[in-house]
């Protein structure tokens, strides 16, 4: 299957018209043309790491706190969805724990092990790679459900100094985790899955020659 590329062809990324190669400026929008970004996968790191670095103040800090005339409680992602599951309601608690901690914890691991494959290669077929990277770049948005409920709650309760819900720190260190992985998947160029896939793996170091006076082993 030839790409785009044999063929002297190139895209623009912003409008997706298609030019021949050499061609400097997209005559549409007027975008930097550029084939493959040689440093796609050093923004696709970055944005990685910072989103992780921002993930774990994120899981420690509490995320929703509560105020009442007697008490106050700080809860954490994972200690507000046990809460709810206690007043029984698991259903909110695991869709709570599924979109803060399964689905961040999963593009973090997807998006590491695509540019990593695109690096040293991968033992999985590149068209599911395509669709997982597909998967990650849609449900990335939906990790946001935590700090929507968060926002939702501390605008709809506060009964002045009976009881007053407010957001946690942990809440904006969340959404920038969310926000950078985001960047992370859109930053990843799918395009190098396929171009290692044509290339194949790198050929096999030829063999020292033997010497032809020494006897073989055994």
């Amino acid at each position: 299957m030839r790409s785009a590329r044999d063929m002297g062809l190139v895209a623009c990324t912003r409008c997706n018209r298609v030019w021949p190669q050499g061609t400097e400026t997209c005559g549409r929008c007027g975008h930097h043309l550029q084939g493959r970004n040689p440093r796609g996968l050093q923004h696709v790191w970055a944005w990685w790491v910072l989103g992780l670095i921002c993930y774990i103040p994120a899981n420690l800090d509490p995320m929703l706190i509560t105020r009442t005339l007697v008490s106050r409680q700080d809860n954490t992602i994972i200690g507000g969805a046990l809460e709810l599951g206690r007043h029984g309601s698991w259903g909110i608690a695991l869709v709570i724990l599924a979109a803060s901690v399964a689905i961040p914890v999963a593009k973090f691991s997807v998006i590491a092990a695509l540019a990593l494959g695109v690096r040293h290669g991968s033992r999985m077929s590149a068209g599911r790679r395509q669709h997982l990277h597909e998967i990650v770049e849609y449900i990335g948005r939906w990790s946001m459900i935590d700090v929507f409920v968060v926002a939702i709650l501390s605008s709809l309760v506060q009964l002045g100094s009976v009881v007053a819900i407010r957001p946690g720190q942990a809440s904006l260190y969340f959404a920038l985790s969310v926000i950078f992985t985001m960047f992370s998947a859109m930053a990843f160029d799918s395009r190098l899955i396929w171009d290692a896939e044509a290339e194949g793996p790198a050929p096999a170091a030829p063999a020292p020659p033997q010497d032809p006076m020494k006897e073989p082993a055994g």
